[in-house]
């Protein structure tokens, strides 16, 4: 059954509560499809009154922050051996290529590399645990996760729910027509925050901005 068709099957508070736990988990370091629920659930608040999109943002927020701030506890205590050990149980993921790429990005963006990781699947699920590993002054990390999560997860909601209200006559018209012109409009939305945000950690890069 497709993302949104199940959603639609269970009431509001149990989206909000799958919204943030399944963000949670992915933020915590467990390769889940936290954007696809978000995008998904920000679409069907737009078209049923029941789902709240400020509460749906504040839910995915709440994950957000919370699953990455265990991440790190998690990674600073279990250091590089934990690392080697999700490389073992998810190599797809934790990769010995991708560890080293998520590495090298901590080390020249700093807590950057936290607010930007935020718009990249592969550094979403890295950040938390990887810069307890790295020992990132905590303080740096907290500012840079409660910031990535109020823009990503906020924005991302506010964004594909408005985007859902617009389509809105396009669905009741066009039916599937309508459907797919909002879902291409929100992917489009999607890349390009993500651009913006690549775009942003290379010219941090290249103005040498310190890495903690």
């Amino acid at each position: 059954m497709h993302v949104q068709e199940w959603l639609e099957t269970v009431p509001a508070v149990a989206v909000y509560a799958l919204v943030g736990l399944v963000i949670g988990l992915e933020s915590l370091g467990i390769p889940l499809p936290g954007e696809i629920i978000l995008v998904s659930s920000a679409l069907l608040a737009s078209q049923h009154g029941d789902i709240d999109p400020v509460v749906l943002g504040a839910s995915a927020t709440a994950g957000a922050i919370i699953g990455d701030s265990i991440g790190y506890a998690i990674g600073r205590k279990g250091g590089r051996p934990l690392l080697a050990w999700l490389g073992g149980k998810f190599p797809r993921h934790f990769s010995e290529g991708h560890i080293a790429t998520a590495e090298r990005s901590f080390e020249k963006w700093g807590m950057w590399a936290v607010f930007f990781g935020r718009f990249v699947a592969l550094l979403r699920i890295f950040a938390g645990p990887l810069a307890g590993v790295l020992r990132m002054p905590y303080w740096k990390f907290l500012i840079a996760n409660v910031l990535g999560g109020i823009v990503w997860a906020g924005g991302t909601t506010a964004v594909i729910y408005y985007v859902g209200i617009v389509a809105e006559s396009w669905l009741k018209r066009f039916s599937w027509l309508g459907l797919v012109a909002a879902v291409l409009v929100g992917l489009t939305s999607m890349l390009v925050l993500k651009r913006k945000a690549k775009k942003a950690g290379q010219n941090l890069e290249a103005t040498g901005a310190p890495t903690s």
